[in-house]
């Protein structure tokens, strides 16, 4: 067993940004991640940073439109929060050494970006993801912050007191991706989960094949709510073969995105007038697929984006890795004709629900990155938003589980006995049914490391159970069954029948999920085993998605419902939150918060 103040699990941006500002306060500190950091999904953004740098700029701005783009479905303590401090953060990342593109005068380049209304999205090519991701682990390696590289970490070791809000973890087991053991690490002061998304939900994702929401499932599972699953934000711009990204960035530069008939759709059909292609993702995701389901589309359904006009020099000092990507996945060249593009799942504003500071309801237990819902992206979030968010939000949680003394938090959570659930007839049997419930250790009574011993022995038995099954199913078709009713259904465009349809088929892929088995009985690197394990949380993440999607009669931001197509402010400015109650999902809302201390952003109509 192994023991830290602080185990971070996870090496993307958010836990290298937590792990220093942990360390920093003092903390013993470890990261666990069943990746090597630097081949974390961070390293695939691609566009920038957005923080109120330049004079004409203010952070009051930023705040305004965060709020404006996540369709007024965000908290203000969280959007102040990560717009006043996205400045402070983005200098440090300057002072550690990140390669940001300089003006002539060697300032911070910054660029427009959708949404915003100045142009402040500091850039380091098109592969600003990358460079954050190498900046922040030298400085890990500088401090000599432990790193487990290759555990994958399957369970929280938490007490099992009836409320969730009475609950404490006190570590995680994780499986050695190396030799198939399973071991146990204990947190004498806290676990901060920043696991990163879920795309693999989806069949056509821009996430990596390792972002299978593993902390949302857990600590969902633990008894920590999920808050607006609903809210999957779909990149407008992918690659239609393979949904390799194409950054907001070649937009912001000035690219154009044209339909079939040669018109510039987004100005021409009255999609965003004003803005065009640089209005906000959900706006264009929207117009890509009317385009192409009104049969303005090409060949197989996607619109064209072209850059050309930027000209060569241009291009190759801000975009040259774009060039590379429709190269060698699409057999385009930018540089000569334009790229194939269509919509594809990209991003979760929703997560584990989290304050200000990344607080859970469970003592001991934090959340960063998009693992975590502050509610700082609310329906829809702006691009350029989600990298300030790994390390404003992350440094918060480092601190926090650090033990420094923070102001009370503005932001509640956790189930409320006094919040009314959601009575209400769903089309089949949701939650575990006949699959293991007893995800909280029976470990009330016991000393923290004897709970994390039990928990470890529970792990171990499972994964002998898994190896030594006699099922006839194999993960891989059971999460394709849910991957592609998520994409048949729960996608830009959403109706309830269809809804219905999908938790009906999440829930046969549920059932089916009891006889899977794996072929694969070695113990070294078996991804036959991981794959498994992680399709479980498909599955629940899957489930949470499309009730919170089933239970929000209205369109907001990334939401449409066909049934349903105008904004619904008077009953729904509120969170959907998810909890688990012993395999029961637990359907209950929480009002947006939209005062500060300073301001109440009214609610007005989006427009671009």
């Amino acid at each position: 067993m192994y023991e830290h103040d602080v185990l971070v699990i996870g090496g993307g941006g958010a836990g290298l940004r937590a792990a220093i500002a942990a360390q920093e306060a003092g903390a013993d500190v470890a990261i666990v991640s069943k990746l090597h950091p630097v081949r974390s999904h961070t390293g695939a953004a691609e566009g920038g940073i957005n923080a109120a740098l330049q004079s004409g700029d203010s952070w009051e701005a930023h705040a305004k439109d965060t709020m404006k783009g996540a369709d007024y479905l965000a908290d203000a303590p969280a959007v102040e929060t990560f717009a006043r401090r996205a400045p402070k953060e983005v200098m440090q990342l300057e002072h550690w050494g990140m390669p940001f593109s300089r003006d002539e005068d060697g300032t911070v380049s910054q660029r427009p970006f959708g949404g915003l209304s100045f142009p402040r999205t500091t850039y380091a090519g098109a592969e600003t993801g990358h460079h954050l991701l190498h900046t922040l682990y030298e400085q890990v390696i500088k401090r000599g912050i432990t790193v487990y590289e290759e555990y994958f970490v399957t369970r929280l070791a938490v007490t099992d007191e009836p409320d969730p809000n009475d609950r404490t973890c006190h570590g995680v087991t994780a499986l050695d991706l190396k030799t198939g053991a399973v071991e146990g690490f204990r947190a004498t002061g806290g676990v901060i989960l920043a696991t990163g998304g879920l795309g693999q939900v989806y069949d056509h994702t821009t996430n990596a094949v390792a972002n299978t929401g593993d902390g949302m499932a857990m600590a969902y599972r633990v008894g920590v709510p999920l808050e607006d699953m609903e809210m999957i934000q779909f990149h407008p711009t992918t690659l239609p073969s393979t949904g390799v990204l194409i950054t907001e960035g070649v937009r912001g530069e000035g690219g154009r995105l044209f339909n079939s008939e040669g018109e510039r759709f987004m100005f021409e059909r009255g999609y965003a007038a004003d803005e065009g292609e640089l209005a906000s993702r959900d706006v264009v995701s929207r117009a890509e697929l009317t385009e192409i389901q009104e049969g303005r589309g090409f060949g197989d359904g996607h619109v064209k984006l072209d850059m050309r006009h930027l000209g060569e020099e241009r291009i190759m000092d801000r975009l040259e890795n774009i060039v590379g990507l429709a190269r060698h996945f699409e057999g385009v060249d930018p540089l000569e004709e334009p790229m194939p593009v269509k919509p594809g799942q990209h991003y979760a504003m929703g997560g584990i629900e989290t304050d200000e500071y990344g607080s859970t309801c469970i003592e001991g237990l934090y959340a960063a990155g998009e693992a975590a819902c502050v509610s700082l992206h609310g329906a829809n979030r702006l691009g350029g938003n989600a990298l300030p968010e790994l390390f404003v939000f992350g440094a918060e949680a480092g601190r926090h589980a650090a033990g420094v003394d923070l102001d009370p938090p503005a932001i509640e959570v956790g189930p409320d006995p006094d919040v009314a659930r959601e009575d209400r007839e769903w089309p089949t049997e949701l939650g575990a049914g006949g699959a293991e419930t007893d995800v909280v250790p029976d470990g009330r009574d016991l000393e923290p490391g004897a709970l994390l011993g039990e928990a470890v022995a529970a792990e171990r038995e499972r994964v002998e159970e898994l190896l030594t099954g006699d099922g006839d199913r194999g993960h891989v078709e059971v999460r394709e069954q849910v991957q592609e009713t998520m994409t048949a259904h729960v996608n830009v465009f959403r109706e309830g029948e269809g809804l219905e349809t999908a938790l009906e088929d999440i829930s046969d892929a549920r059932e089916a999920y009891e006889d899977v088995t794996v072929t694969d009985p070695s113990r070294t690197f078996n991804t036959d085993l991981q794959q498994t394990i992680e399709t479980r949380n498909v599955i629940d993440l899957a489930e949470v998605i499309t009730m919170g999607a089933l239970a929000r009669p209205e369109s907001r931001g990334a939401h449409w419902r066909a049934e349903h197509q105008t904004r619904r402010d008077e009953e729904w400015l509120r969170h959907t939150l998810v909890n688990w109650r012993d395999g029961d999902p637990e359907l209950f809302y929480r009002p947006a918060i939209l005062e500060s201390e300073s301001v109440t952003y009214e609610p007005e109509e989006r427009s671009y």
